[in-house]
């Protein structure tokens, strides 16, 4: 029933106002602050909307302005009430109890360490850096072309069994030499480099590799590789045999000794196999080496001819009359695993802290 008279006005506005002080008073909690809200601002069932259903839509035209102007003042206090509960979860008292003590110790975050295969890599690097190489990089993903025409695995060439890796879906439609498969080596950097790079050329390239081959405690379908090619000018096998023994003298100590074995690699002519004086018994003969004294680390050769060939297609500096070269390559994993003492190459793979944690 709407009051007939301002007296009768004000004193029912003040009673409301009254109220809606008193229910503020003892909003505490965010479930009483949404309460409050409802039963007065409720869309539907709110004090104010029915307030508005009851008075002003059914007051008298000269009186709806009047009636209006208290109703707003009655809303604007209710709001003010309501946002003064919402901000009552920011005071200075709340706020002092969840402080930060800057004076108590932080949480301490242990410092990382280079994973022993990276490790291991980059102590390659270093040490054919400090003899001018720079480094070479290129994708994994690679052509056949690449990956074996141009390192002279011609297509049927029985070598390739021996490097049988794992191809990309839905190729057959492509010639052979486009074929694009997971590199068995990093030597396709070798001839990407020298197709853009005049000789004298001296490039150092690690990298991960892939084989399709069965998994165990030495072998590992996916692993590291870091290769080495130089060539200018009068190289001959000499300067390839001081080099690689610097190398491994640098890598395992000045004691260590190097020998040279023939071998077979399609991209080079002569090829070897190179040992090294074992490092666990000093030569002497134990379990690791097969009582031989040596263990056999990485391979190596001259520069075939017709790989220049490829090469001189795009790069006509590359004539094996007027050139030389060497290249070796060797696996990170191997050297990692001789230096810090693993038998298992799935270790390096596995994730597990309390093996990485060693390397610390």
């Amino acid at each position: 029933m709407i009051p007939s008279d301002d007296q009768n006005l004000d004193q029912s506005f003040a009673q409301l106002e009254a109220a809606a002080r008193q229910a503020a008073d003892g909003l505490n909690s965010p479930e009483a602050v949404e309460n409050f809200r409802l039963e007065w601002l409720g869309r539907k069932q709110g004090r104010l909307k029915l307030l508005s259903d009851q008075w002003l839509k059914s007051a008298p035209v000269e009186q709806k302005r009047e009636l209006g102007q208290r109703f707003n003042a009655l809303k604007t206090l209710v709001e003010s009430l309501l946002e003064g509960a919402l901000d009552a979860d920011h005071t200075d008292a709340k706020l002092a109890g969840e402080a930060l003590d800057v004076t108590l110790p932080g949480t301490r975050r242990l410092l990382g360490a280079e994973h022993p295969i990276t490790r291991t890599t980059n102590e390659l690097i270093r040490i054919f850096a400090g003899l001018g190489y720079s480094v070479g990089v290129g994708p994994e993903v690679e052509t056949d072309y690449y990956n074996f025409e141009s390192m002279n695995f011609p297509p049927g060439h029985p070598a390739r069994d021996t490097q049988d890796t794992l191809v990309i879906a839905n190729q057959e439609r492509k010639s052979l030499r486009d074929r694009l498969l997971l590199r068995t080596h990093t030597s396709p950097v070798q001839m990407r480099t020298m197709e853009q790079v005049a000789p004298p050329l001296r490039i150092v390239i690690p990298g991960k590799v892939h084989r399709n081959e069965a998994d165990d405690a030495t072998h590992s379908s996916t692993f590291h590789q870091v290769e080495g090619l130089c060539v200018d000018t009068n190289i001959t096998f000499s300067d390839l045999k001081g080099t690689l023994d610097y190398a491994m003298k640098a890598l395992f100590g000045s004691s260590v000794k190097t020998r040279f074995f023939p071998s077979f690699f399609p991209f080079t002519e002569p090829s070897a196999d190179v040992q090294i004086s074992c490092i666990f018994c000093c030569g002497k003969g134990c379990r690791k080496c097969k009582n031989s004294g040596w263990i056999e680390l990485l391979g190596c050769g001259m520069v075939d001819p017709a790989v220049f060939a490829f090469a001189a297609e795009k790069q006509p500096a590359y004539d094996s009359k007027k050139v030389s070269g060497f290249a070796f390559g060797m696996g990170v994993e191997r050297i990692a695993m001789m230096k810090y003492g693993v038998s298992d190459i799935g270790q390096f793979y596995s994730g597990d802290m309390r093996f990485l944690e060693q390397f610390v």
